[in-house]
């Protein structure tokens, strides 16, 4: 859900920032104020149009910044699509912002960070769903409807079993396109083969012996070096010249010296200890420094032959891989490729066969679907025009259109060879007959407006459970439309914003009254500039603006917007 907005120098807007809590939250103000200007600002944080018309007179930049609180349903999604770029969420907040700037140059950035213009986009539509005059519709982009429908109707384990054969489809059908083009060169390729695996296996690579030799090749080069550097800190420290002594010496006579003192004075018992201690360790350390000077290896020939050794490993390394893991796997997928080649005839029988078998459960499992989905597009219908009748939409017709495309080599239903892919053989798309006599048309020609905002409520209270967008924006929903209407319409975002943070620009007080959280827009002069002014409503203010709302502000309006907050707090309890 979008947690806070703040926007600057936003066409008149000088410098705004709201906060937004969880329901219904509703903008209220005369038409010119603003409140246009604020969902355009929202546009741009799914990735809409950005440039230097919108940069307030004066300005050499504007921006707009909208941090959202992740939902269990999104988090996962986004989470993978920045995964895809290496950028991880830190926590279940995430900060969206756009900077455009005079000269036409702008800025899309996620956390702080820079990115695309595409995958900002792609991002915001998952935490976005903007309906009005805009073309940021969820339901306008025909792929989404399959996906809303099939969550309607409840259809998961069928698709993931249908999914499941069609990728092992999917994988006989590459195994056997590449042995049929494989037959044509099968001979050359053969030999090639089978070189490669004789050269990996006659090498025996061990996974990690290229990281031992360049070890062991580092102490064979330099054995002369070590071996001084090893004496030169042997000798200081355990030598047996008989005018200096060692340092172990000395300190052997430090250790009987203080242990001497701490029997005359026993506070300097730690003292003793502490000789005791680092005499040990000096000790122990000789030991290891010449158990290392007998490893080191004076052996020109070991040299060599690790030197060939690495030659080898970087031979292989070129050809087949960048690791010996690589170079192993290489060799034994070769391996496999030998072996089909060998029994390419055979195994191409074998794999048509059960391409066959997998197509036969495809088209059966894809009548399932079908089934299911057709019958759920009937409730779909229903639900949804008794919804537009609520909303004096009474004429209007809804349905879900089902197309089948014959292609060869499809999936063979009632007859006919159907395409088909991860989802089925059918595609799909809402349609819908704002009025009556047009017909059912795509919702992408239906009129905009708030005939379309109707619509969009319409649908999005039917498939409020199979829809994942947290934040819904209706824009001018109420045009056309009457007080009466209004209640209901209020009373449908109320109950959509159960489930998702709702955002509505109205003018019916009839509306407004369902509102969780209203703030008022308006336009002022200051020093002879116009800017945007929003102002939290609550108590008596908001009781004066609804009264506004419905006329001049006078007994009878303030009676009225009482009994529509009376009503609400009956209706929904708000």
């Amino acid at each position: 859900m979008l947690v806070e907005l703040r926007i600057k120098n936003f066409a008149i807007i000088d410098e705004l920032e709201l906060s937004f809590k969880v329901g219904l939250t509703i903008f209220t103000g005369e038409t010119g104020a603003g409140k246009s200007i604020i969902i355009d600002a929202v546009e741009t944080l799914m990735g809409g149009r950005a440039d230097s018309t919108l940069i307030r007179s004066g300005a050499d930049a504007a921006s707009v910044e909208g941090t959202f609180l992740l939902t269990e349903s999104n988090f996962g999604l986004i989470e993978q699509i920045l995964g895809r770029e290496e950028f991880e969420l830190e926590d279940k907040y995430i900060s969206l912002s756009r900077e455009f700037k005079k000269e036409g140059r702008n800025a899309a950035r996620i956390n702080g960070r820079l990115v695309n213009l595409g995958l900002f986009k792609e991002v915001g539509d998952l935490l976005i769903d903007l309906h009005g005059q805009s073309e940021h519709l969820s339901l306008l982009r025909v792929h989404h409807h399959l996906e809303l429908l099939d969550r309607f109707a409840e259809i998961e384990e069928e698709l993931a079993d249908y999914k499941g054969s069609f990728t092992l489809l999917t994988k006989v059908r590459r195994q056997l396109s590449m042995l049929r083009s494989s037959e044509k060169d099968k001979a050359d390729r053969i030999e090639l083969l089978k070189f490669q695996v004789e050269e990996i296996n006659t090498a025996n690579l061990v996974p990690s012996e290229e990281e031992q030799l360049l070890e062991e090749r580092i102490r064979l080069s330099n054995a002369e070096n070590l071996s001084a550097q090893a004496n030169t800190a042997l000798d200081a420290l355990d030598n047996n010249d008989v005018d200096f002594g060692s340092a172990v010496d000395k300190l052997g006579e430090t250790v009987q010296a203080l242990q001497a003192l701490s029997k005359i004075d026993e506070t300097q018992d730690k003292l003793a200890e502490s000789a005791v201690g680092i005499f040990d360790e000096l000790s122990e350390l000789a030991i290891n420094i010449r158990r290392y000077l007998e490893e080191i290896e004076f052996n020109p020939d070991r040299l060599e032959e690790v030197e060939e050794r690495l030659g080898l490993i970087g031979h292989l390394k070129r050809k087949y891989g960048d690791s010996i893991e690589q170079i192993i796997a290489s060799g034994e997928q070769a391996a496999i490729e030998v072996e089909n080649f060998t029994n390419a005839k055979e195994k191409i029988l074998e794999l048509e066969a059960q391409e066959g078998e997998v197509l036969k459960e495809l088209a059966n499992k894809a009548l399932k679907l079908s089934k299911k989905r057709h019958s759920a597009a009937d409730r779909l219908t229903g639900l949804v025009e008794s919804e537009l009748q609520d909303l004096r939409m009474e004429k209007a017709r809804f349905g879900v259109d089902f197309r089948v495309v014959e292609e060869d080599d499809g999936l063979q239903i009632d007859g006919a060879s159907c395409r088909f892919d991860t989802n089925g053989h059918e595609e799909i798309e809402f349609l819908v007959e704002p009025n009556p006599g047009e017909g059912l048309k795509p919702l992408v020609k239906i009129a905009s407006g708030g005939e379309t905002s109707r619509l969009m409520l319409a649908l999005k209270n039917v498939l409020a459970i199979a829809d994942k967008t947290p934040t819904l924006i209706f824009d001018e929903i109420d045009q056309g439309i009457g007080g009466r209407v209004g209640s209901v319409v209020g009373r449908k975002l109320w109950n959509l914003a159960k489930g998702h943070q709702v955002l509505c620009i109205t003018h019916l007080a009839q509306l407004a009254g369902y509102g969780q959280q209203h703030y008022r827009v308006s336009k002022e002069i200051e020093q002879e500039r116009t800017i945007t002014k929003v102002e939290s409503l609550s108590g008596e203010e908001r009781m004066m603006e609804l009264a506004q709302m419905l006329g001049d502000i006078s007994a009878g309006t303030l009676q009225s917007a009482s009994e529509i907050l009376q009503s609400v707090n009956e209706t929904v309890g708000n």
